[in-house]
């Protein structure tokens, strides 16, 4: 013979019932959008009859119009029902780390032997529910990974100002090796004196150079774009300046200048390159590719691209401006491949002169 054991619960629906929260706590996360929360009200021990009650919000850390939308209003049991929903809307916020709360408050219950669940919070007069408001994990990951990366961001800053000041207070200076030699020997003073002309001498530059940031700021490239531009300047007066002498000295030409003054001054940092590469590499692969690029780049890039740059603005121009062509080279006996002299029509002419031996050289 099998033995079996049942339960059997019996409700007393014949009582009114007693009102109470379904939770005495609510925690809602909150999102980038307003949201609408269902808070459930129970009916339990008897469903008889028909009975109300009246709701509303109160304010506690949460304020109405901030944090949520106040509301209130009556909620009915018909008969037989045991659930209800009071409607809340929780408005979008942003709130990192902290939780805010407000109430909403059952009272005024109408119906012959209906009440409130004394034992929850309000007790027989009242049921009353506590709705925090947290906020969102998601949110607060993506707010700690930006607060990350500003933190990292300002550190680098951080650093960048210290370095960019030092470069303005360490050019005032002279090496340490320098003050180092005087004490070392008799030759030691000499040693510093010139220090001291050399660090006057270059001083200016010093002064001009300190202006290029550190590369912490922009990852690197505001420190690049302004270095091109130092570059360029320096280029320009070096240029110049070797022009000038030149014109100086009237038995030096421009080709003759261009090959010994200005092709040392761009020449000899990639010696010294490919010299101090050439003793670290034991096969000097460094100091051949260094070479090689450098001079490519001076010989294609550096005559190319003007070159290119003023064909296409020769091409744009208008064929009214090209009166000072015919001028030029409208009867030069080296440009019978245009055509016939006096019919030529206005191209854009570069004369080769000594280029090929200023290359060859």
């Amino acid at each position: 013979v099998v033995c079996a054991t049942a339960r059997i619960t019996i409700i007393d629906d014949d009582m009114a019932g007693v009102i109470s929260w379904a939770r005495e706590e609510e925690h809602i996360r909150t999102t980038h959008e307003d949201q609408w929360v269902n808070l459930q009200v129970i009916r339990k021990s008897g469903s008889n009859g028909p009975i109300t009650c009246q709701y509303k919000t109160e304010n506690a850390t949460a304020l109405a119009g901030t944090d949520y939308e106040p509301t209130s209003g009556t909620i009915e049991f018909e008969d037989g029902m045991t659930f209800a929903q009071v409607p809340v809307k929780i408005l979008a916020k942003g709130r990192y780390g902290t939780s805010d709360c407000f109430r909403v408050i059952l009272e005024d219950v109408k119906g012959t032997g209906a009440k409130f669940d004394s034992s929850t919070d309000g007790g027989s007069d009242c049921c009353i529910l506590t709705v925090y408001i947290d906020a969102d994990s998601a949110s607060m990951e993506r707010v700690d990974k930006i607060m990350s990366k500003l933190k990292t961001k300002w550190d680098k800053a951080k650093i960048g100002h210290s370095s960019w000041k030092e470069q303005f207070i360490g050019i005032w200076f002279i090496d340490d090796d320098a003050e180092d030699d005087e004490s070392d020997d008799s030759g030691g003073r000499g040693n510093l004196a010139l220090a001291y002309v050399l660090h006057c001498l270059a001083l200016p530059w010093k002064l001009l150079f300190a202006l290029v940031p550190p590369v912490e700021y922009c990852g690197g490239w505001l420190c690049f774009l302004v270095s091109l531009v130092m570059i360029g300047g320096v280029t320009t007066i070096i240029g110049d300046l070797a022009n000038l002498f030149g014109c100086v000295l009237p038995f030096m030409e421009n080709e003759i200048t261009a090959i010994t003054f200005v092709a040392l001054g761009t020449s000899l940092p990639d010696t010294f390159a490919s010299k101090t590469a050439a003793e670290q590499d034991p096969f000097a692969d460094a100091s051949v590719g260094n070479v090689t690029g450098s001079n490519s780049v001076n010989v294609f890039l550096g005559m190319g691209l003007p070159w290119m740059i003023a064909s296409i603005f020769w091409s744009c121009k208008s064929p009214h401006s090209h009166e000072g062509w015919d001028l030029l080279y409208q009867f030069d006996p080296d440009l019978d491949f245009l055509g016939p002299a006096g019919s030529r029509a206005p191209a854009y002419v570069v004369k080769a002169g000594s280029l090929a031996f200023s290359v060859v050289v």
